[in-house]
Formats: structure tokens, C-alpha cells, sequence
């Protein structure tokens, strides 16, 4: 199924016809497929997955888009399907806007699921600062250096590079005490893009939080660690 927002085809899939809504937020870079498995467990409820543009078969924005505009964007569809409460379940980036749904938006957010959350700023957030500080001097004094930027950077479009520094660059400690839902977060032991230090900070930031430890998992400890990750998240949202 697809709807245009901004001038763009959002592509987003329904499963189940009753039942809570569950809205469904995956990672940059990911898609529909990214959370399909989970959703299919939840065969009493109704799921709502996304593809954010211009991943899976969403297409690619015109013009640059900053965090907000993707949560005008979820909010938009919400409201088009004439939802009224929702259970949030997000992935890094989906963390992000999920966050920013549950902080500032006016939906009734009843659970908030918080998997390998990106949208804390990093400990080292002066160093990389000062980094990219001095490759761009650097680079104006005539100095040819290696880009080690991230494959996700690099695979973008010129518009798409620019959506993506600016979505990254935001930092979301501030709307966290505004979140009311019960929240659950999830970290995987051995996430290196969000280590496990983002996720204890949200669980101090965010009131009515509690925080789940999944062994022997990376950035994608839901998939890494899926069974476990399944049982505890039906206990929680049912």
C-alpha cells in the first residue's frame, strides 16, 4: 500500500485486521523486511510497518529531510488510518523518530520499544568534532585525505547525504523526560553503533523505563538474540 506525503510514494504494509496497533520503525537502511518476522508473532494484533523513504519501495525525497519531517511523516500516516493508540517498536534510526513521536506529537503512545536506539550523543562527541573540523581545513589548504566515512553515507545521493548528516547530527536527551509511555529498551552486549552506555542513559532519561541486556548481540540484538528478544516483548505489550 502506499500515500504520498511531501510529494513522495511511502510504501507501508497492514497485517491483521484486530487487535492493538503496533507501529513498526525500522533502522536507516532497512525496510518493511526488517521487522516482518516480528510482526508475524504477533498474530493478535494489527501491524503497521513503514518503509522510511527512500528505502524498500518508498521513494527518494526531493529535497532534504530532517528528523522531524520523518515523524510528520509516521504522524501523517497515523492519522490517515485513523489510529488512536498505538505500541511504538523501533530500530536504531525508527529509535530516533520514535523518541520524538512519543516526546512531542499528539498520539497516544501506550508502550514505547526502544531497540539499539540511536539519537544520544556518543562520549567522544568532541573528538569527532574536532576531526571533521580538521579535514575540512585541511582539504582547504589543498591536503588530499581518505574519506573513511560510513558504506551508509557513501551508497547516498547527493540530497540523501545531506538528509543523513542532518538527521544524525540531532540529539535527543532533551525530549526523553517528556516521554509518558511505558518503555522498554533493548541493547545488544556487543552493539558497537550504539553501545550499550546510549541505552543506560535513555533508561536514566526516560521516567517508567526499564532496560534489557540481550547476550552475545550487535546493533541488531533483536535478530541476534530472537527468541528471547519475542517472549519478552509479547509479556510486555500484552
Amino acid at each position: 500500500m502506499f500515500f504520498y506525503f511531501k510529494n513522495v510514494k511511502i510504501n507501508y504494509l497492514v497485517l491483521g485486521d484486530k487487535g492493538k496497533w503496533l507501529v513498526f520503525l525500522h533502522g536507516w537502511g532497512g525496510s518493511v523486511e526488517s521487522f516482518l518476522g516480528v510482526a508475524k508473532t504477533f498474530k493478535n494484533n494489527r501491524c503497521l510497518l513503514i518503509d522510511f523513504p527512500p528505502f524498500g519501495d518508498s521513494g527518494e525525497p526531493q529535497d532534504v529531510w530532517d528528523l522531524k519531517t520523518y515523524a510528520d511523516m509516521v504522524f501523517s500516516l497515523i492519522q490517515k488510518l485513523k489510529i488512536k493508540k498505538i505500541s511504538l517498536i523501533s530500530h536504531s534510526f525508527g529509535g530516533r523518530v520514535a523518541i520524538l513521536l512519543s516526546s512531542t506529537y499528539n498520539v497516544n503512545v501506550s508502550k514505547l520499544i526502544l531497540i539499539d536506539s540511536a539519537g544520544m550523543k556518543p562520549r567522544d562527541f568532541l573528538w569527532t568534532k574536532f576531526k571533521i573540523v580538521k579535514y575540512k581545513f585541511l582539504k582547504k589548504l589543498g591536503f588530499k585525505q581518505k574519506n573513511k566515512g560510513s558504506q551508509d553515507y557513501k551508497s547516498l545521493s547527493p540530497i540523501m547525504k545531506k538528509t543523513f548528516s542532518c538527521v544524525v547530527n540531532q540529539y535527543l536527551e532533551q525530549f526523553c523526560s517528556y516521554i509518558n509511555a511505558e518503555t522498554l529498551i533493548f541493547s545488544g552486549d556487543k552493539d558497537k553503533t550504539t553501545p550499550l552506555y546510549m541505552a543506560k542513559r535513555l533508561n536514566k532519561l526516560i521516567k517508567n523505563s526499564g532496560l534489557v541486556v540481550l547476550k552475545n548481540a550487535g546493533h541488531f540484538s533483536y535478530l541476534d538474540n530472537f527468541e528471547q528478544f519475542i517472549i519478552i516483548v509479547h509479556k510486555f505489550i500484552n
